[in-house]
């Protein structure tokens, strides 16, 4: 049997799979009915500053027939009185002693604040805090949420007022609302903050109505930029994660990350910590699917680990994160050519399309007697002298496997961009490089 025990800078909890701060964390019954269908541990819906919500406050991208592909809100912090909040949050800890409990904080930038509700919040004897410098609506209008999770130094100096009066695990969540995570990320560890949360929502305006011309959500035919989450906003949040998961600074401070950003299956979670995540929140698919779903991420995630002869989650956690490079460095003599397996295609000459209008031209359209049975269309071939390896082609076609990217032998030195540059700078000339893709007269040492 495999153990999805988490240990998170001290937070402990029974499998890696955590409620985002959200709605779905929003009260006690929630956080103890999570619990009761497997929820490791719920970060609490950020408690802090008097609020009064807005309707609507949802807007969604549906796509195809698919409901919630991406899920913009307008709602703010949590609008019941902290005092109920906190009593829930004492009793949820009660209850399920072994769940990791999380009290999410955001309050206005004054130390006295800071550290008044962080020491009435340590009396629930919740496990840890999250520090909320990433909303970006609403609070961030009153100088909170990603107000301060865009300035690092603002970053450090809030999480510094927090470690200054508690000893337990400080985690500050981070805004992607900036030009490089990173910046705020090494803040927060200088801050000695315990461990760092990724991502918060993305600002976004989700559509117009072509009717009516008002924005969705519509609040009274008024709206503007809320916080855009859901399954489409996943490849932005592994992209922030793998940064800092990968920046030197971080991974020397050894501070655990929770990665959140679209998590939707126990796939999408397994991709999260292979890129460096020890824990991982779901709110959107809560949302959409309800509590249950963590019964598949459980059994999802231990059938793989058995698979994959892994016995703890430590033992893949990161696994991906030496793959992670720079375009610089990747590997120019690696070269794939596209091969179609015509036993499967149905002749919808998508990929024929696809290259001969938006990519290199080298698929054309001919009749090759493969049956006798009549078609009317003819089948795509590949020209593998004029393929580019784009890979194009294969990720339009619907049909599992009819298209495959096979390796060829060009020739060609096996090297990267930065070392030919360093070795042979006249390569950026226009007449060498072709000379360089033939794989002629260029020779790396």
């Amino acid at each position: 049997m495999v153990d999805l025990k988490v240990n998170f800078a001290g937070i402990k909890s029974p499998n890696p799979f955590w409620l985002a701060s959200a709605p779905p964390s929003n009260s006690g019954y929630q956080v103890q009915k999570a619990f009761e269908q497997g929820w490791g541990g719920a970060v609490w819906k950020t408690v802090g500053a008097p609020v009064l919500n807005v309707c609507n406050r949802y807007g969604t991208i549906d796509y195809k027939g698919s409901k919630i592909v991406g899920l913009n809100n307008v709602e703010l912090i949590s609008d019941r009185p902290l005092e109920i909040n906190l009593k829930e949050m004492a009793e949820a800890k009660r209850n399920f002693p072994d769940h990791a409990v999380i009290a999410s904080i955001m309050v206005e930038s004054k130390k006295e604040a800071w550290q008044e509700i962080i020491k009435r919040t340590e009396e629930t004897g919740c496990d840890g805090f999250e520090l909320n410098f990433g909303c970006p609506h609403g609070m961030s209008e009153r100088g909170m949420g990603s107000a301060m999770g865009q300035v690092p130094e603002y970053t450090c100096m809030v999480t510094e007022w927090v470690t200054e009066v508690t000893k337990k695990p400080v985690i500050v969540k981070l805004t992607p609302n900036v030009t490089d995570i990173v910046h705020p990320a090494r803040a927060a560890v200088k801050g000695h903050a315990n461990g760092l949360s990724l991502i918060n929502t993305i600002n976004s305006i989700m559509g117009v109505n072509l009717d009516t011309f008002e924005l969705s959500p519509n609040v009274g035919g008024k709206g503007g930029h809320g916080g855009y989450a859901g399954p489409a906003v996943r490849p932005i949040a592994l992209h922030l994660l793998s940064a800092v998961a990968s920046d030197a600074e971080v991974a020397k401070s050894g501070v655990p990350i929770s990665g959140m950003g679209g998590i939707e299956t126990w796939r999408d979670a397994v991709e999260f910590m292979l890129l460096g995540a020890t824990s991982v929140q779901v709110c959107t698919a809560v949302m959409h699917w309800g509590f249950r779903i963590v019964e598949d991420m459980i059994e999802g995630m231990s059938n793989w680990m058995e698979e994959k002869g892994f016995e703890t989650v430590d033992d893949f956690i990161g696994k991906s994160l030496p793959r992670v490079s720079n375009f610089g460095d990747f590997d120019l003599g690696f070269q794939s050519v596209a091969r179609i397996n015509h036993d499967k295609c149905i002749q919808c000459n998508l990929c024929y399309i696809a290259c001969n209008d938006a990519a290199h031209q080298c698929i054309d359209l001919k009749d090759l007697k493969i049956t006798n049975e009549v078609k009317e269309r003819m089948w795509p071939v590949v020209r593998e002298e004029d393929c580019v390896g784009c890979d194009l082609c294969s990720k339009v076609c619907p049909v599992d496997d009819c298209i495959e990217m096979v390796e060829i032998n060009t020739g060609r030195p096996h090297t990267t961009w930065n070392q030919l540059v360093a070795a042979k700078p006249e390569v950026l000339e226009w007449d060498k490089m072709e000379e360089y893709r033939k794989g002629a007269h260029i020779h790396i040492h």
